[in-house]
């Protein structure tokens, strides 16, 4: 591949040939590397590194939070996928919202008490190790415990959200003040231990996932949404499930490409890249306007479907077949004037943001772990249970107020979903071609297309094609504006407004790139090495060994 389609990186690729984490955050990779060398598998230390995320980027994360999880089982070469969300509480409706007059816009306030949905992350650890995993479930959360008690310090991009966090949801949400410095987020360098969290570890290390929804965890949990205003009750913990469910699929350029279903957005991706099939995007420019106008127009028409039909399935299911059809995407396809900017995409578009970490792993017999945890919006609520050392989720804020929508807010239901974890296999005979993600709330899907575009059309190794410049859809309007990255040429930014992309806003950089997302990928080539890259727009690595 000619260098000219490389964006310059100031990193290279990891190689190696047994196993590789990728993720983040440089102590969370290393806490899962040693569960890998001690024998672990790609399972435990999947989950290895998401409670040591939770410890060292609670900005993003935690367990007070939801999960999802794609898995690659190298011996049957199966892909399972894991629900790991929570659901609304039994007392949470619309009526309710009506009645507190919580109802003036289409969605509930976004730190509001009764945005906090059930918490699926510990169910979701816990159920992914029982599935797939080798390793006592103490022996994967030791690196994270003494993370949590010893104390480590805080990277300069997570010091940088830490401080906004601080600011914002943590000043004024019962308990925000246990994860800060005496009301500030920690600087960059710092020292910060978290005996609380390290607390609610150790229980869970103790007592599985009991310890969480049925123990004193839970009932901490509870008394501090009820403080805040909210209706969770220690029934809704107990009644909480993880689901295991038919992961969906589509093929572009020979690979097949995999996503968990709804009520996760994965299905943008594929409805985006099914569209993108029937265009050569390979003789294109990867920087020049051709390229960059079909891949935002194709998002565009894969978010006007999603916003739509992405909800809970067990309330409102999606016809997925008929989406996902070869039918369906000409039809879309053929809706894309190669020189013109649509402005009538039917049922909106998205908004930006970005509130998760992703991370993946593969490990030495072949299993690969794609898995990303969440608390939204980077703190969730901001609600702290006291003494305990997690802030509460705020996924309740994906319900719509529209009793007419299928992602009506109602009790024990699950909301539309953000976080999407991927995993590519090699479409003639499933093997692995590698886990891959991209975080940052409604900027994913946008995230896996363009990555897997850069890995598959132009034969870019995975940092480079995450080190591309990226564009970003917001916000949630039919004719919603373009975010450019810093990188991407004038002469595309110009020629983009002349096919009636407007506003387009050019040239993002420093802190304001976490818009565009944060991205991990591991490829595994035919003679097994692994290729393993970490966005730079995060303070994260990929190791290996």
């Amino acid at each position: 591949m000619a260098d000219d389609l490389f964006f310059l990186s100031r990193r290279s690729p990891v190689l190696a040939r047994h196993a590789m984490v990728a993720s983040s955050q440089p102590l969370a990779t290393r806490a899962g590397l040693a569960i890998l060398e001690e024998g672990g598998n790609a399972a435990d230390a999947a989950v290895a590194v998401a409670a040591a995320l939770n410890v060292t980027e609670p900005t993003s994360t935690g367990i007070g939070g939801d999960c999802f999880a794609l898995f690659y089982q190298a011996a049957t070469k199966q892909v399972t996928a894991l629900n790991g969300s929570g659901r609304a509480p039994e007392a949470l409706s619309l009526d309710l919202v009506r009645r507190q007059g919580l109802d003036g816009d289409r969605r509930l306030p976004p730190y509001h008490a009764h945005t906090v949905t059930v918490p699926g992350a510990c169910a979701g650890w816990c159920d992914l190790l029982d599935r797939h995993g080798s390793l006592p479930l103490a022996t994967v959360l030791a690196p994270a415990i003494a993370l949590a008690e010893e104390g480590f310090p805080v990277a300069p991009v997570t010091a940088h959200a830490w401080q906004i966090g601080a600011e914002r949801q943590l000043a004024s949400a019962p308990g925000g003040h246990d994860l800060t410095v005496g009301g500030r987020g920690p600087r960059a360098g710092e020292v910060f231990r978290n005996p609380g969290l390290a607390r609610t570890l150790r229980a869970v290390a103790e007592g599985g996932k009991d310890a969480f929804y049925k123990g004193a965890i839970g009932r901490a949990v509870v008394r501090a949404v009820g403080e805040a205003g909210g209706v969770l009750s220690e029934a809704d913990l107990h009644a909480h499930a993880s689901t295991w469910d038919a992961p969906i699929s589509a093929v572009y350029r020979g690979v097949r490409v995999w996503e968990c279903p709804p009520n996760g957005q994965g299905l943008a991706v594929l409805l985006a890249l099914n569209i993108l099939e029937g265009f050569d995007l390979g003789g294109q420019d990867p920087l020049g306007p051709d390229r960059w106008h079909l891949l935002i127009e194709a998002m565009r028409a894969a978010f006007a479907d999603t916003a739509w039909h992405v909800a809970d399935p067990a309330f409102s299911p999606a016809p997925l077949a008929d989406l996902l059809a070869p039918a369906y995407a000409a039809r879309r396809r053929s809706g894309i004037d190669p020189g013109r900017a649509a402005q009538d995409v039917r049922r909106g578009a998205p908004v930006a943001g970005s509130d998760t970490v992703y991370f993946c792993v593969t490990d030495k017999t072949g299993n690969a772990c794609s898995f990303i945890n969440s608390n939204y919006m980077g703190f969730g609520t901001g609600i702290v249970p006291r003494g305990w050392g997690f802030t509460l989720q705020n996924r309740g804020h994906g319900f719509v107020l529209d009793p007419a929508h299928p992602n009506a807010l109602a009790p024990h239901k699950r909301p539309y979903h953000t976080i999407i974890p991927g995993m590519l296999t090699r479409a003639a005979d499933d093997a692995l071609v590698g886990p891959f993600g991209v975080m940052g709330g409604w900027m994913q899907p946008q995230g896996h297309v363009q990555v897997v575009v850069g890995l598959l059309d132009d034969a870019l190794d995975p940092q480079a094609a995450l080190d591309r410049p990226r564009f970003c859809i917001e916000p949630a309007t039919p004719d919603g504006a373009i975010s450019l990255e810093d990188g991407v040429p004038e002469a595309t930014v110009r020629e983009l407004l002349r096919r009636g992309h407007r506003p387009v806003t050019p040239g993002v950089r420093g802190h304001a790139r976490a818009l565009f997302g944060r991205g991990q990928i591991i490829r595994r080539t035919d003679d097994g090495v692994l290729w393993g890259g970490s966005d730079g727009r995060a303070d994260g690595c990929a190791m290996g060994y």
